[in-house]
């Protein structure tokens, strides 16, 4: 049914596409679609802006216009499917040879000392477990217990060259893109991380492009509904491979 009501108006013009206001959006009614942020659809917006103060361009705003009128049942629904597409990969993880959780034993000094000299050379992996993809980590993988969580953005290891001897090193990874994966799984499933597994730290690398920005936002957010106070510590990324 239209009706003249309050909702949401986007400016693509001024849009970046950080995804920043996807997080603030508790209906789920804002995804990103070809870098730009757009409306699922017109009932999902209850149009009380929570998401404006999300956005560091000014390209939301709320107007009043006749509209399809908001659909509390319609939010509902999308929630739980959210929900239930981001259970999906966790199931995966028993049944996908590629995403059964693995930890692997590190290797001694001896054991490096005595690896070819060329591999020596090139830098040993420091990579502990498997998988690494936010989407596929069960809150439950025995690895995320009591580790020093680092939470890196899928482009920062093509970028920073030295990133498993300055980063990775004595943590465990969690990777994955903001721009192109959905942000509300993945506030909800490091939230359930901070909340269960004691995370001891927890360390931020990101790109300084601006779809990065919003896993600050989105760590952020997973560390206020958790209730945890967890050490955490950023790192951007210029796209030369320079730490700004």
């Amino acid at each position: 049914m239209k009706v003249r009501r309050k909702i949401i108006e986007i400016n693509e013009e001024l849009c970046n596409g950080c995804g920043q206001c996807i997080t603030g959006c508790a209906e789920a009614a804002l995804v990103l679609v070809d870098g730009k942020a757009r409306l699922v659809a017109e009932k999902y917006c209850d149009g009380l802006g929570a998401c404006l103060g999300e956005c560091p361009t000014g390209a939301l705003k709320i107007v009043e216009r006749v509209s399809e009128d908001f659909d509390e049942e319609a939010v509902e629904a999308l929630l739980k499917e959210k929900e239930a597409k981001s259970a999906t990969p966790e199931e995966m993880a028993c049944g996908c040879a590629g995403s059964n959780i693995q930890s692997f034993i590190a290797k001694t000094p001896c054991q490096s000392a005595n690896e070819p000299q060329a591999t020596v050379a090139a830098g040993s992996s420091a990579l502990t477990h498997w998988p690494v993809q936010i989407r596929l980590v069960p809150p439950t993988a025995p690895f995320l217990q009591g580790a020093d969580l680092l939470i890196a953005t899928d482009c920062t290891p093509l970028a920073y060259a030295n990133f498993h001897q300055d980063f990775l090193a004595g943590k465990v990874v969690m990777m994955g893109c903001p721009k192109f994966d959905d942000q509300s799984s993945y506030v909800d499933k490091l939230a359930e991380i901070f909340a269960t597994a004691h995370i001891s730290s927890v360390t931020t690398v990101i790109m300084e492009v601006p779809c990065c920005g919003s896993m600050r936002g989105i760590v952020k957010e997973a560390l206020k509904q958790s209730g945890k106070k967890i050490p955490a510590q950023e790192f951007v990324i210029s796209t030369r491979g320079e730490i700004l």
